[in-house]
């Protein structure tokens, strides 16, 4: 440890610790412009220089890169020291008059202007270097340089031409400190409503903002490290150590006792149906984009806004897209109703703007829904029963002039209707996974003619599957809401652990078995098995049926070409005698 005296003030510091950095744990305020506390200290602005003594000699140095040694006395705001600070402010008000930092130090340091000369009047670029070393030390990308000499040295791309090196990090606007480097959106645009995400695009992030555990991961192909094997600045300011860049995937196999399968669901891809121009027209969202859009952790703080950054003053709201519908999913997805009208509530709070939602029926089902969509009524959101036939961007009317028409017959009107509203959001029905069927293979369970997975029962085995220890628990399913989900996850993990807490299970009474004598070695009964409970035995030349695998179902009873595939309980013999008794009764 180091003892420093500071503006009169004893401190015992770290070894290797500068005079900026035991200023800042004993409050005092140095001014700096080129410091940085994730880049090694360069002293390009020299605005924190301080008058520092060490065994009688004394000098003027400056705080952000020199190192406090035992006994020096350090004074931050000494006359010499604000003098020397004072024209080192007035040097960069002359180079970067523009820059809002340099205005604030100078008012601090009641300088009102510079005696230098002004070459630029807008310039904010004080030359500290801070992106060039954030280019080339960190990124390792050098896109950037200082080019030219003495009045005329610049920062640029080298030679002043666009750099194909740069990698479009934007760490060299994020470490500017005067803002004279920004990213602007290419087309002009404030939103762009095809490019959001939850929350703040940066290479670590949690996968969503209600993710469980919240965890956050590092995004390879946004994380500069993996474009250029450099920075892992996030490495040096993780104080538990918990970033390690070289961790690759693992594949792990575990041995457990029962599945719970919650895989979830697929929102209906609204580009399917190209009459509502989702994809092709601004300003049509999905119900997931305006999700993210409203968002208060999202990138507008969760603004409604519009791609040219104004908030609409009308707005349509379509049901049943993709659900209902023979042409794409005829089923109901149960959630659309009422997440069209919470976006509704939304819009109303938000911007004030006029709602009109278009249904074929609410279904407000669930407990204290049917006053919620009461209450939205009150909230003079506009009901037009008729699904939305067609979006279009063509006026007939002066007043859908720059607009988004809804196309639709009001039935209740009995008449068809041209809707203007300035944004159009789609109340996307649910599907199955697109990989429901591979799993089902690879669990032995069944799917339903629509593609969820198939429960034992609806009624006495919500839960259960085919497959004894397999669960089911949310859209996986069956579209769902998220009480209906939290309540079947309840059921299927007290069924698991059910399982585990009685320490032995029933095996199906009623199973299969083969003939040996009849037994074609087809092995027809060993592909068609849903449960891999048939395997060939060899040596036999026949099928062999392993009866803690097989449920009973029937299906290599039914294909057997030789018949030699029967169930216990179910041969000729026992259903000739169940005929004779139910006729003797008769």
């Amino acid at each position: 440890m180091v003892n420093v005296t500071l503006d009169g003030k004893k401190i015992q510091v770290e070894e290797g610790t500068t005079i900026l950095q035991a200023a800042d744990k004993l409050d005092v305020k140095i001014p700096t412009l080129c410091y940085h506390p994730l880049l090694d200290p360069y002293a390009a602005c020299r605005v924190c220089v301080v008058e520092a003594s060490v065994k009688g000699k004394t000098d003027l140095v400056t705080s952000c890169n020199t190192k406090v040694l035992e006994g020096m006395e350090v004074k931050t705001a000494s006359e010499r020291a604000l003098k020397a600070r004072k024209l080192n402010v007035e040097m960069l008000m002359a180079q970067a008059p523009a820059a809002e930092p340099v205005k604030e130090i100078a008012k601090e340091l009641g300088i009102t202007k510079t005696r230098f000369e002004i070459k630029d009047p807008n310039e904010k670029c004080i030359l500290c270097g801070l992106c060039v070393r954030t280019c080339t030390d960190v990124v390792g990308a050098e896109a950037i340089s200082f080019i030219e000499r003495g009045k005329d040295r610049t920062v640029a791309p080298p030679f002043n031409e666009p750099s194909e090196a740069c990698i479009g990090c934007t760490a060299c606007a994020y470490f500017c400190p005067t803002q004279a480097i920004v990213f602007e959106d290419k087309y002009g645009r404030e939103i762009i409503h095809d490019e959001l995400h939850l929350g703040p695009v940066t290479a670590i992030r949690v996968p969503i903002r209600q993710a469980v555990p919240m965890v956050p991961f590092i995004d390879k192909d946004a994380c500069i490290h993996f474009k250029t094997e450099q920075c892992k600045l996030c490495e040096k300011v993780c104080e538990p150590e918990a970033i390690n860049h070289a961790m690759e995937d693992e594949v792990m196999e575990i041995d457990v006792g029962s599945i719970i399968i919650a895989t979830g669901y697929d929102i209906f891809d609204a580009k399917k149906n190209a009459v509502y121009g989702y994809g092709r027209l601004d300003n049509v969202l999905s119900g997931l984009d305006f999700e993210r859009l409203c968002n208060a952790g999202g990138p507008t703080g969760g603004n409604i806004l519009l791609k040219d950054g104004r908030k609409p003053e009308s707005v349509a709201i379509l049901h049943c897209v993709g659900s209902r519908d023979r042409n794409y999913n005829e089923w109901c997805s149960r959630v659309c109703c009422m997440y069209a009208m919470k976006f509704a509530h939304l819009v109303r709070e938000k911007t004030g703007a006029k709602v009109h939602e278009f249904y074929i029926d609410i279904r407000a089902f669930g407990k204290g829904y049917e006053e919620f969509y009461n209450r939205l009524m009150e909230e003079d959101v506009i009901f037009i029963r008729g699904k939305g036939a067609e979006v279009t961007d063509v006026a007939e009317t002066p007043e859908e002039e720059g607009k988004l028409v809804v196309v639709c017959e009001d039935t209740l009107l009995g008449l068809v209707r041209r809707v203007p509203v300035d944004m159009v959001l789609l109340g996307n029905g649910l599907e199955p996974r697109r990989d429901a069927d591979e799993i089902a293979r690879k669990f032995n369970i069944g799917c339903s003619h629509e593609g969820f997975f198939l429960e034992r029962h609806p009624k006495l085995g919500p839960v259960h599957t085919a497959s004894d220890g397999i669960f089911l628990a949310g859209a996986c399913q069956g579209p769902k809401d998220i009480p209906d989900t939290v309540a079947q996850a309840g059921a299927a993990a007290s069924e698991a652990m059910a399982m585990a807490d009685r320490g032995t299970f029933e095996l199906e009474p009623i199973t299969s078995f083969i003939n040996e004598e009849l037994c074609g070695a087809c092995k027809t009964c060993v592909a068609l098995c849903p449960y891999t409970a048939i395997t060939f035995d060899e040596e036999k030349n026949v099928s062999v049926v392993e009866e803690a695998l097989c449920k009973g179902c029937g299906t290599c009873v039914a294909a057997c070409p030789a018949g030699a595939a029967t169930q216990h309980g179910f041969d000729d013999e026992e259903m000739f005698a169940e005929i004779e008794g139910a006729l003797s009764v008769v």
